[in-house]
Order: C-alpha cells, then sequence, then structure tokens
C-alpha cells in the first residue's frame, strides 16, 4: 500500500527560511532509514505559498489566485511517498520523523488509492490497460 505523509505548513516553512543544518542532517538521516528500508517512494519540501497560485473551478470558469495564502495550518510545507503494508507500519514511520526544536508539528498520513480501488469486482487483479493503436496519420510520418 501507498501512503502520502503530508507535512503541514507552518509559520517557519511559510516564511522561507531555510531549515537549520540539525533538522536538515537528522531529515537526510530518517530519509537514508526510509531508503534502506525499501519504502522510500518520493520526498519533497515545497516553496512557501507565497510562490504559488490556486485555480478556482466553477464550472467552465476559472479563477486564478497568487498565493500567499493566509490559513497557513491547512496547507502543504511537503512530503513523503512511501510503500508500507499497512497504515499501522506507515504511523510507525512518522513517530520517527525527527523534531529536533521539539516545536509543535503535523503530519497527515493518507492512504493513496490503487488500480485495484477502481476494479469493478474488488476481488479482480488489475488489469493492465490495453495498447492504444497509434493514430495512422502519425504512423504514416515515422
Amino acid at each position: 500500500m501507498k501512503f502520502m505523509l503530508i507535512v503541514k505548513a507552518d509559520p517557519d516553512s511559510e516564511s522561507g527560511r531555510q531549515p537549520e543544518p540539525a533538522l536538515l542532517q537528522a531529515m537526510d538521516a530518517y530519509n537514508q532509514a526510509l531508503v534502506r528500508a525499501g519504502v522510500l517512494l518520493a520526498a519533497e519540501g515545497l516553496r512557501p505559498s507565497a510562490q504559488g497560485a490556486r485555480v478556482h473551478f466553477d464550472g467552465a470558469e476559472r479563477r486564478v489566485v497568487a498565493g500567499p495564502f493566509p490559513e497557513t495550518e491547512q496547507l502543504v510545507a511537503g512530503f513523503w511517498l512511501i510503500q508500507a503494508r499497512s497504515l499501522e507500519e506507515a504511523i510507525e514511520w512518522v513517530k520517527r520523523v525527527p523534531n529536533p526544536d521539539g516545536l509543535r508539528s503535523q503530519i497527515e498520513i493518507r492512504r493513496v488509492f490503487d488500480q485495484i480501488d477502481f476494479a469493478p469486482d474488488p476481488d479482480a487483479e488489475p488489469q493492465r490497460p490495453e495498447p492504444r493503436p497509434r493514430d495512422a496519420g502519425a504512423a504514416r510520418a515515422h
């Protein structure tokens, strides 16, 4: 099962300040432990919302709002994507995330949908998509 470990933003992450070297070293060691265990699929930190935008959808209408966004506690500062056998295993990995300053923070754990979750029969094996025939015009061009 894949899980996304979502690191919530805080005023420091939204300020754009770089983390202290001790935190960077601790996070690197944690990431290396994830790699050695074979569970890490991806990990990224995000720049502050001031450097981003949101696109709001209302039917066919699109409205773009430039950052920053005021609701810091609802923003994402970064994430890990891991492969774990269960939610309990994912929780155990999150409990090991470094917090050298002892500050209050939060990491949300969410299971990622798998292809099998969308199968008509939940007990069915996932099907590989059929190869799509190339466009006849594109085929002649090669």
